[in-house]
């Protein structure tokens, strides 16, 4: 639905409908209209009441940004959204849709949320926090929290470590975000769930792992005692043209390469298969695993590692 700019000589109601996609509270309204007006347009069938207190200037399905505003007037002022909601608004792909996550500060009362959403209403989740600095809201309609705040969020409400890893993968690969913005966010909230997690991933991330593939790969790394590669090494192969390495022990001439699933297609295969003789060609050793295997089998990814790397000379400590 494409949103029409009102008419400078348009009524305030027109124009506060406009800011919220046609999302109003009852007493916003009210304000602007009588009571009774606003209940006529509600049973003339012009406006819908989608919950208690929540009206809709329209009576078609719901749009994705009028359920952003629903989510947010709903649970009341100061509310934003947050978490992986308020990461996909700022352009993180690949976040689930909903539920959508709204926060609100721990000083403000949370009224309870209608039992009874719309059927085109996703659910809403209400999360509390006693540190909501200015810096970390972003001005924006409806409002949220800046990114970094939310991948943050997103990644400490996430079902699963895998799940957090993931959230905060996706946003650096995508550049929606900064690992260093990401480690500010982290300096102000010294409870927030994964911290530790989050502050281990941002640092692999920030020293060259963005794909969760890569990420796991340096966790294999550490658990087995394995000396810490070089990710994302940039050559130029014989051709001239600059190449991507995923891993690289420079003092031992070793590169691996963790394929993901679109590897398998026959570009990629090719390609790939170019860039192995390049390396085999100018001397360095490439071994080259599938990321499932990292993920289920890291403890056999290990051993042809360590293998590996003793065979190129590697020593390890005592």
């Amino acid at each position: 639905m494409v949103r029409v700019l009102p008419a400078d000589e348009a009524e305030p109601l027109e124009w506060l409908a406009f800011e919220q996609a046609g999302v109003l509270t009852t007493s916003q309204a009210c304000r602007l209209l009588t009571e009774g007006a606003v209940r006529g347009m509600v049973r003339s069938g012009c406006w819908r009441s989608l919950c208690r207190g929540i009206l809709l200037t329209g009576n078609g399905r719901l749009t994705r940004d009028q359920q952003l505003w629903v989510a947010v007037l709903a649970t009341g002022p100061r509310a934003v959204l947050a978490g992986v909601t308020a990461a996909a608004e700022a352009g993180v792909r690949g976040l689930p849709p909903e539920p959508l996550h709204v926060l609100v500060p721990a000083d403000r009362r949370v009224r309870s949320l209608p039992r009874r959403l719309p059927i085109d209403m996703p659910g809403i989740v209400v999360h509390r926090t006693s540190v909501l600095p200015e810096a970390h809201l972003q001005l924006a309609r409806p409002p949220r929290t800046t990114t970094a705040r939310a991948v943050v969020d997103g990644a400490s409400w996430a079902r699963s470590s895998r799940e957090a890893q993931l959230i905060l993968a996706s946003a650096c690969q995508q550049r929606r975000v900064l690992p260093e913005e990401v480690e500010a966010v982290l300096a102000v909230l010294p409870r927030a769930p994964r911290r530790g997690l989050l502050r281990r991933t941002v640092a692999d991330i920030a020293g060259g792992a963005q794909a969760l593939s890569e990420l796991d790969f340096l966790a294999l790394c550490r658990r087995h005692r394995l000396p810490r590669p070089d990710l994302q090494e940039r050559r130029v192969d014989q051709s001239g043209r600059a190449r991507w390495l995923d891993a690289y022990w420079r003092e031992w001439r070793l590169h691996v390469e963790v394929d993901g699933a679109h590897h398998m297609e026959v570009r990629h295969w090719v390609a790939d298969m170019q860039r192995q003789n390049d390396v085999w060609t100018s001397g360095d050793r490439i071994l080259r695993f599938p990321a499932w295997l990292v993920r289920t089998h890291p403890a056999e990814v290990a051993e042809s590692l360590r293998r590996a790397l003793l065979a190129a000379g590697w020593c390890p400590a005592n």
